[in-house]
């Protein structure tokens, strides 16, 4: 009996020792830091990013501040010639900080926002080149693109519960960017959202394309929904399955037909200064742009305003349906009225001066397996210079067009519509009839 335990204890035995041995954190901490650091010391970039990814211990070495900048002082502190007179002063700034006062990953970060700063003033080059139409940077999408700048919207709800959302898909036009997000299971019934927060993520490229890329997340839009009532909310239309919410210029949201979940939340974005609010901003706080004041001109006692160039277009998430450039435009001083001007780009008399569409007024949608098109809604992005060709008012919104019922025209005999915008810095005011002929009115204060 005593021979048969003792054979039993000898097959376990055996058994255990055949067993996988898995690597143990603990000898892994018994090893002296500074062997540790010794060993990631010969790391690039990469490695020493990623594996701050493995556990917890490798994560508190990766960040040593000794480490990355070593790291930094060879990628950028040997090459003057290439350097910018920016780059020059942050060296000789972070010279003087001590290693040992900085808090851990300082060096870490650092590193990764000059990396973003060198790739950034690479392609700003770019975005000096003006397109004479549009009185915009021509290449912001490029650069929007070479960036690799991502989007993510945050939603918070009154329970204080917050999910990010990444984005569904994304159009560009001539002067605006479209963003959609669709319904996920971290968003909330409509009338539960507190806040809706856009980010623009400017992630760094590195090889470890597993791993998510360091970022510097960029406030772009904020809205509180305390501060959106019911009266401010327009909904601008309708299918047999959405409702499209205008809740402020800019940001729509579909729900689905008497009911508060929501489809999709969707973000229209002009492109003024879209590059510089998408990376220049915090994570808490947008980017401020610089004011531009309308210039005063009067030295023609018949003109007080002139010179003003006007860029219009109207389309939907998939297409263009008018685009066009007016120049020269101007108001006289009598039609200065209540701090606002009227600048006319197309007279209703000027037929050489009517401007087709080039298919009907819809907004298309899409969310998970369903589909739709909102009739007579779509995205207006609007771009107003003044005399000197600054960027003076810009606009990108979804609007609506309504029907004239009272309207009587001797011109036309077709139905007239009617596309009004409004904010708080001026108004558009686009007719437009079956026989494709339109007239606009643009306002702004004076």
């Amino acid at each position: 009996m005593a021979e048969s335990k003792e054979v039993t204890s000898r097959v376990r035995a055996v058994r255990t020792s055949k067993r996988p041995v898995k690597p143990s954190q603990n000898f892994m901490e018994r090893l002296p830091s500074e062997i540790l650091i010794k060993i990631l010391s010969y790391l690039d970039a990469s490695a020493l990013f990623s594996i701050s990814h493995i556990n917890k211990l490798f994560y508190q070495l990766a960040n040593d501040n000794a480490l990355w900048n070593k790291l930094y002082i060879a990628e950028f502190g040997k090459n003057k010639k290439q350097k910018s007179k920016c780059m020059d002063e942050l060296l000789l700034k972070m010279a003087t900080v001590e290693l040992q006062d900085c808090a851990a990953g300082y060096w870490k970060w650092l590193f990764f926002g000059t990396v973003a700063t060198c790739d950034m003033n690479k392609w700003k080059r770019h975005l000096g080149l003006i397109s004479r139409h549009t009185g915009l940077p021509s290449q912001t999408e490029q650069v929007l693109r070479n960036l690799h700048i991502t989007r993510e919207l945050t939603v918070s709800d009154k329970s204080w519960h917050e999910g990010t959302l990444e984005m569904s898909w994304s159009q560009f036009c001539e002067t605006s960017l479209s963003l959609c997000w669709i319904r996920g299971l971290c968003l909330p019934n409509y009338q539960h959202i507190s806040t809706l927060q856009l980010h623009g993520i400017r992630r760094i490229a590195l090889r470890c394309p597993s791993l998510k890329k360091p970022g510097w997340r960029s406030l772009m839009a904020k809205l509180d929904m305390q501060t959106v009532t019911k009266q401010s909310t327009q909904v601008i239309g309708q299918d047999r399955l959405v409702e499209l919410k205008l809740l402020q210029p800019g940001i729509i949201v579909g729900t689905w037909r008497d009911q508060c979940s929501i489809a999709f939340v969707m973000f229209t974005l002009h492109f003024h200064q879209l590059v510089e609010k998408s990376i220049k901003g915090s994570s808490v706080c947008p980017y401020v742009e610089s004011m531009v004041k309308a210039p005063f001109d009067d030295i023609d006692p018949e003109y007080d305003l002139h010179g003003y160039h006007l860029h219009i277009v109207l389309h939907d998430t998939v297409c263009i349906l008018m685009s066009g450039s007016f120049s020269q435009l101007f108001c006289h001083r009598t039609q200065i009225c209540d701090g606002l001007i009227q600048l006319t780009a197309i007279s209703r008399t000027n037929s050489s001066q009517h401007t087709p569409l080039s298919g009907n007024i819809t907004l298309p949608w899409r969310c998970e397996a369903l589909q739709g098109t909102v009739e007579n809604c779509c995205i207006m992005s609007l771009t107003l210079l003044d005399e000197f060709r600054k960027p003076f008012w810009c606009v990108s919104s979804p609007v609506s067009m309504e029907m004239e019922k009272t309207t009587v025209s001797y011109d036309y005999d077709g139905e007239h519509f009617l596309i009004h915008y409004l904010d708080s810095d001026g108004q558009v005011k686009m007719k437009l009839v079956k026989e494709q002929n339109v007239n606009k009115h643009f306002s702004r204060e004076y």
